[in-house]
């Protein structure tokens, strides 16, 4: 409030106090979370090396480490390989789905079963033909990863998932995979770019995250779930958890209470960082704080009462992709950070928190490429995915791992 207005003040000039209240509260609600922060350019710290670990792919998207040292990656064109402890790749991985590889889509992101030891489960997500001419929609399948000699295979495989309904796009798929801490696996949706408004229609998986059981069926305790009686509320599909995203491309677990975070694709401006929560509207397209391509406003305003603001906002874009949490002692300086990729603004960002605030933005390695994900190893390594058509798998790794 200004310094020399007061309600006092206010009611002499004949403006309710309802009034001014809501005029505070808009003001309050059209600053952008974030917009007090600079981003600065850093150096990586002492002692951090950086290595190509793997080249040559074709627009990599997903990576999983592998216990035996060895990981999965997947290329966007719909290969998986398997990337060797010395950085050389395999073969195509057989036993994966077809995929509609134009535009954003194709083969995207691998993750696997948190008993994977055990079961050899392994989870891809993908952009799925329809039949009809030129739609499709994300899907989940999942396989067994085999080994016999020399070549890899995803066998028992199945789709478990399938986004609907189907479109004609090739853009905003989303998606991240994340296993919550009971099991139940998390899929984050793009809203299909011109179906904007189905990201605030419960009838459809577009501009969602949804929540599965393992096996692909919808996870209990989802908002719209009446388990007992074996139907859902408000006319929603039972996999539904949150609504009104747009395209949200990075996810990670928050590893001090098991919340999931997800980064965001805005329009012109307004990228995200969300904490997802159980049953929340997070308000695209009625809510942003982008703007059209070219300009032009986009939907009633930033934010309302009933609507989940963002936690974190960028103006201008930066095309945040693949986000981890630091937890290791081997990077002191990054511990308790949030680590994600920036695609347009093509650096390694770095979110220094206070509890569910972000207090501090540093960007390393700002203009080498465009970084798809991050993945953070066992050794407290960080490794990059660059999105490229001979992409990279690059790794920042402490002195002594």
């Amino acid at each position: 409030m200004h310094p020399r207005f007061s309600f006092r003040h206010a009611a002499a000039a004949g403006v309710s106090i309802l009034a001014l209240l809501g005029a505070l509260q808009a003001h309050a609600q059209a600053v952008r979370p974030g917009s007090d922060v600079r981003a600065e350019r850093a150096s990586l710290p002492n002692g951090i090396s950086k290595t190509t670990w793997a080249d040559g792919l074709e627009h990599p998207w997903g990576l999983a480490l592998l216990p035996s040292g060895e990981a999965l990656v997947t290329e966007r064109a719909g290969r998986l390989r398997v990337i060797a402890k010395d950085g050389s790749l395999s073969a195509p991985v057989t036993g994966t789905p077809q995929v509609d590889a134009r535009g954003q889509g194709g083969l995207l992101d691998v993750v696997l079963h948190p008993d994977f030891a055990r079961n050899q489960w392994v989870y891809l997500s993908y952009s799925e033909p329809g039949q009809a001419s030129r739609t499709n929609s994300t899907a989940v399948m999942r396989g067994k990863l085999v080994q016999t000699g020399g070549t890899w295979a995803l066998t028992d495989a199945s789709v478990i998932f399938q986004q609907s309904p189907k479109y004609a796009s090739s853009l905003h798929f989303g998606s991240r995979m994340v296993f919550d801490r009971d099991g139940s696996l998390f899929v984050t949706l793009g809203e299909r770019s011109s179906r904007s408004v189905d990201a605030q229609d419960l009838g459809t998986h577009h501009g969602k995250v949804v929540r599965l059981t393992d096996a692909g069926k919808p996870a209990p305790g989802n908002p719209y779930l009446d388990a007992a009686a074996q139907r859902t509320t408000k006319g929603a599909l039972p996999e539904i958890y949150s609504l009104g995203h747009r395209n949200p491309q990075g996810a990670a677990l928050d590893p001090v209470n098991g919340e999931l975070w997800v980064a965001e694709h805005g329009p012109q401006g307004g990228d995200e960082i969300n904490i997802v929560k159980r049953g929340q509207n997070y308000g695209w397209p009625k809510f942003t704080y982008g703007e059209q391509y070219g300009g032009g406003k986009i939907g009633e305003g930033a934010s309302a009462p009933g609507y989940m603001p963002p936690l974190y906002s960028w103006v201008p874009s930066i095309s945040p992709s693949g986000l981890a949490f630091y937890t290791s002692d081997r990077i002191p300086e990054w511990k308790g950070s949030v680590l994600l990729g920036a695609l347009s603004g093509q650096a390694l960002i770095r979110l220094q928190r206070q509890g569910d605030r972000i207090v501090k933005e540093d960007r390393y390695l700002s203009g080498e490429a465009r970084v798809r994900n991050v993945t953070v190893g066992p050794q407290g390594e960080v490794y990059l995915l660059t999105d490229a058509p001979r992409g990279q798998v690059i790794v920042l790794k402490p002195t002594g791992s």
